[in-house]
């Protein structure tokens, strides 16, 4: 059993890979173009592009609204046939197995994520694959420790009742994954799903359907019942996302994604009254403060804000400094984008890959524009490079870096998800703690500061969901992750997955 047929990647249903019906498929899968993930090219089918050379690698079976029931039907049977009762023991075992089994394909995985990423194989390989094996062994051991609640209520007469809850599965989940991550994001919401006994669908980002599929693979080698884990590729509304996040067989959706689109599913749901949740956007800021030693500083602001090329979710587009270091971490800022390397996405020297489509890059290089219209001076970027023959053809964009603009401009208010950030002085505490919060976004923010009460306070004091201090991006995954404001609602990580995945009830007992 493989995800592909030819240069076809299928849906994945009831615990097999579903043919691409021939008859309603119009396109042939081959031939070059632009873009990231492709346009449409007949109903059932689309092209699954490379973003570092804007090529075709494989064309990508688009789930019908019938083959999305089928898959939600699968789910729900699974559920009733056993596996929402099977034991935790024997649910986490196999999440371990499922953990053992990528790493035995692990540069398959690798393979799967830069075709569908243009990433560098190094990141794929430290971040992305690693951190996926890492998910299902985190969430199984999180899941095999969880407790449960229980209380002795003292009564009238000197009685007592015992109160104690129990956890169910929420049921049948829609896992919708962007992508930018799309393998660790993916894990990141399976991995306890499944330990906590749901069964899922996914619907992965058209741009990136491989691994998903890949995943697949995976988790019916190690055993995983058929219909507990399913996957429907397509896009959002009038496609596979529309179709399964409107599914009254749906229990629940966990979505990370755009503002916008997490919106539109709320309003989807909200009949129902389904719960969700959201990772959604981010405008991060990152705050330095003089006392700062400036290299370490750099340092840290040179991955929060070129990391994936600044396609992060967490990723930091507004550097606030204080006056009197300000050039210098300019400057630093200026010499270390001038240190990556892009490129061919194999080379181990490569550090940066293209953006995911051309779609999106004409939206970054369009904030490109309003800044120059804003009066931004550009220190280093601003420009599509030129990679030669083979590259060229791809959605690459150079990491820029601006001053002179504000917190008035639209460049510094909208997300961009790209490899930029404004540059901004401030001179005391409580401004730097206003311009940060000076946002509609939540999720995440970092604090630069050698004195020690000064790093917690400011933390503190950010309204977002994720703050760090002298760091970026180092996670404990049993953490609470998530964001305020437009940049989501809920939280998962650790037992707050646990929180989202199960439905407590609780038992009154009278002694």
């Amino acid at each position: 059993m493989t995800a592909e047929t030819g240069r076809w990647i299928r849906n994945f249903v009831d615990g097999r890979f579903v043919d691409p019906d021939d008859d309603d498929d119009d396109g042939d899968g081959g031939g070059g173009g632009s873009g990231g993930g492709g346009a449409r090219a007949g109903h059932r089918g689309f092209d699954a592009t490379d973003p570092a050379t804007g090529l075709v690698h494989a064309r990508v079976h688009e789930a019908d609204e019938a083959l999305v029931d089928r898959a939600v039907t699968a789910a729900r049977r699974a559920l009733h046939a056993g596996w929402a009762d099977t034991a935790v023991r024997e649910r986490t075992e196999l999440l371990r197995r499922a953990a053992d089994r990528i790493e035995e394909r692990f540069e398959e995985f690798v393979a799967a994520e830069i075709a569908d990423t243009g990433k560098p194989v190094t990141q794929a390989r430290e971040l992305d694959v690693a951190r996926a094996v890492a998910n299902f062994r985190a969430f199984a051991d999180v899941v095999a420790a969880a407790g449960q609640e229980s209380f002795l209520t003292d009564l009238a007469g000197g009685k007592r009742a015992l109160n104690y809850a129990v956890r169910k599965p929420l049921g049948v989940v829609a896992v919708v994954v962007p992508w930018n991550l799309p393998l660790l994001l993916l894990t990141w919401k399976v991995a306890p799903a499944l330990a906590c006994g749901n069964a899922v669908v996914v619907k992965p980002s058209e741009e990136t359907p491989g691994t998903a599929a890949l995943l697949a693979e995976v988790l019916a080698e190690v055993g995983l019942p058929a219909g507990v884990y399913n996957v429907v590729h397509g896009f959002g509304g009038g496609s596979a996302g529309g179709y399964l996040t409107a599914h009254p067989g749906i229990d629940g959706v966990t979505f990370t994604g755009s503002s916008a689109t997490g919106a539109q599913v709320m309003r989807t749901v909200a009949p129902r009254v389904r719960p969700v949740s959201f990772e959604l956007g981010g405008k991060n800021a990152a705050v330095v403060f003089d006392d700062v030693d400036v290299d370490e500083a750099v340092t840290g602001l040179s991955r929060s804000v070129f990391a994936n090329t600044g396609q992060v979710c967490l990723c930091t587009e507004r550097v606030y400094v204080q006056r009197s270091v300000f050039d210098a971490v300019a400057g630093g800022l200026v010499e270390r984008a001038a240190r990556l390397r892009l490129g061919d996405p194999l080379a181990e020297e490569t550090t940066t890959g293209p953006l995911i489509s051309h779609a999106h890059r004409d939206k970054v290089l369009g904030y490109f524009d309003l800044a120059e219209q804003a009066g931004a001076t550009v220190l280093t970027g601003g420009q599509v490079p030129r990679l030669g023959a083979d590259l060229d053809g791809g959605s690459w964009i150079e990491p820029t870096l601006w001053t002179g603009l504000t917190n008035a401009d639209r460049v510094v208010r909208e997300e961009i998800f790209g490899p930029v950030a404004a540059l901004i002085p401030f001179d005391t505490e409580e401004e730097a703690i206003g311009l940060a919060n000076d946002t509609d976004y939540g999720l995440a923010a970092s604090v630069w500061t050698n004195d020690l009460r000064r790093g917690h306070r400011v933390a503190q004091a950010m309204n977002v969901g994720m703050a760090w201090v002298n760091t970026w991006f180092l996670r404990d995954l049993r953490s609470p992750f998530g964001g305020v404001g437009l940049s989501g609602l809920g939280r998962e990580g650790g037992e707050s997955s646990l929180h989202f995945y199960t439905e407590p009830t609780n038992v009154c007992v009278q002694l």
